[in-house]
């Protein structure tokens, strides 16, 4: 089929490379203009550009995928369906009923519809997760379902581990879809609205680690938060000690927000159980292992 692509993350540049790979590989990418990103506040293209650029296909980036310019850029690319992984901007009429729509979704709709969903899912340690192809519609991730996948979710599996695995899963899903849509085969099932759960952005506060809260949830939290956003401990000093892996245990009995050393962790007492960290992020360094961290610091006072 002929299609267009709409993406930009990491996520769906491993999509899209599974797409370029199929007899349905999009005639027009477009993914957002370059942009600062990271702790030097470069300005860089998104993943979906640099893959667009190295498999050489025709690009477009826009601040708006609705504007009448980008409008004329996807209609002259006569697409047979419109794809979207990702992409972080929302599509508008006259564009939502130009042709069939399908998003990529990495969860099990109508559970995490929204902007963070394997962070949400991995928060709620939830036991398996997913990936779902979905026609878009106007609401928020509502659209009727078309194929879906499930994963079991590790335990000890973070954003980092998971991500990968469900964009391959996802690129897979997508050309399966494209191939039945193809064939006049592809059914979708609406979605029951009242079993939906929503996966609100991450905010900046969510990244501080409250020992009040209980050890298991707050190991969860640092899962789904790295690598890409961290979280950390706010210390007495001022600073913050990011945390990049932590597990839980009840092994050893901690006042809440007592912090003491244990060989090659630290151990962090929590309002239900003992946050174990793995690996720490001084300010202003890299991560590096508990036992290294030790060799160089006491045990930090928490705020």
């Amino acid at each position: 089929m002929r299609t267009v692509y709409l993406g930009t993350s990491d996520f769906a540049a491993t999509v899209l490379r599974r797409l370029a790979a199929s007899p349905h590989a999009p005639a027009l990418v477009v993914t957002p203009p370059d942009s600062r990103q990271g702790r030097g506040r470069k300005v860089s293209p998104p993943p979906v550009a640099e893959l667009a650029k190295e498999l050489g296909t025709d690009l477009l980036q826009a601040a708006s995928v609705n504007d009448e310019d980008a409008l004329a850029r996807v209609r002259a690319a006569e697409p047979e369906a419109l794809l979207v992984c990702a992409f972080g901007q929302l599509i508008r009429e006259p564009l939502l009923s130009l042709t069939e729509i399908l998003n990529v979704h990495p969860s099990l709709l109508p559970r995490w519809r929204g902007a963070a969903p394997i962070e949400r899912a991995i928060m709620a340690r939830d036991p398996k997760t997913g990936v779902c192809v979905m026609r878009l519609t106007a609401g928020l991730d509502s659209g009727p379902v078309a194929l879906r996948a499930e994963v079991e979710l590790g335990g000890d599996e973070d954003y980092g581990a998971l991500a990968p695995r469900l964009a391959a899963l996802g690129g897979d899903l997508l050309v399966e879809a494209l191939d039945l849509l193809a064939d006049g085969t592809l059914a979708f099932t609406e979605q029951d609205d009242a079993a939906a759960t929503y996966a609100e952005k991450i905010d900046g506060a969510e990244r501080r680690l409250d020992p009040a809260q209980p050890a298991v949830e707050l190991a969860a939290k640092v899962r789904a938060l790295t690598p890409h956003i961290g979280a950390y401990l706010e210390l007495e000093s001022g600073e913050r000690l990011g945390v990049r892996r932590a597990s839980s245990s009840a092994a050893t009995p901690l006042r809440a927000a007592e912090v003491a050393a244990d060989e090659d962790a630290l151990l962090v007492g929590t309002g239900d159980g003992v946050l174990r960290l793995e690996t720490v992020q001084p300010a202003g360094g890299k991560p590096m292992s508990a036992a290294d961290y030790l060799r160089g610091h006491k045990p930090p006072a928490l705020a």
